[in-house]
Formats: structure tokens, C-alpha cells, sequence
């Protein structure tokens, strides 16, 4: 003996195709928004680990900038032994300024390379 109900009523299957339908909708619209917050929030955690890179690389380079600057000054003391302060001061900007044209004009170069690449 079989005990089972089975409901041939087309309308009562309808009604719950129609609601099944409505429930993956729904769970189809909540599984997407939680895979869009997924990314946002690795985004932002990927941010966070940058911003204190760059915060880390921008004071190395401050640093660095200072010590460059103490160098330069050492080097027009030291060159004033053999000449007057202000032509210490003009040799060392003059050099200085020479390898950061060299070091732009290759920079340039490399620019121009890639560029044609693409």
C-alpha cells in the first residue's frame, strides 16, 4: 500500500516552478553580491599592504635624498682645498647635472622603446 499523496494539479506545480524559479533568482543575485564584496574587500587589504609599502619606500627615499645631499656638501668641502668654494660648488652641480641628463636621456630611450613595442 502506498501512502504517498501525488499532486496532479497543474496549477499547485506551477505555483512552486514559479517559486523555485523566484529562490534562484534570489540566491543567484546573493552569491553575486557576496563574490562582488569578496573582491572588494581583497582589494582593500591589497591597499592597505601597498599604502605601507609606499609609505616605507617614500621615507627610504627622503633618507636617501638627505644622505645624497650631506655627500654633495662633503664633496664641495673636500674640493675646496684644491679650489676656490664657489668653483667646488659649480664642478660638483656641473657633474651632477651631467649623469642626470645621461641617466634621463637613457630613461627616455627606454620610454621610447616601449612605446613602440605596443
Amino acid at each position: 500500500m502506498n501512502n504517498k499523496v501525488i499532486n496532479k494539479d497543474p496549477t499547485t506545480q506551477h505555483e512552486s516552478f514559479t517559486e523555485l524559479l523566484g529562490q534562484l533568482a534570489n540566491n543567484s543575485a546573493a552569491v553575486v553580491h557576496d563574490e562582488i564584496e569578496l573582491v572588494v574587500q581583497g582589494i582593500r587589504e591589497k591597499m592597505r599592504a601597498a599604502r605601507s609599502g609606499v609609505l616605507t619606500v617614500a621615507i627610504g627615499a627622503v633618507i636617501g635624498f638627505a644622505a645624497f645631499l650631506s655627500l654633495c656638501a662633503a664633496l664641495i668641502i673636500g674640493l675646496t682645498s684644491y679650489m676656490a668654494p664657489v668653483i667646488a660648488a659649480l664642478v660638483t652641480g656641473a657633474a651632477l647635472a651631467l649623469i642626470g641628463v645621461v641617466i634621463a636621456f637613457i630613461g627616455f630611450k627606454q620610454l621610447k622603446k616601449s612605446i613602440l613595442k605596443t
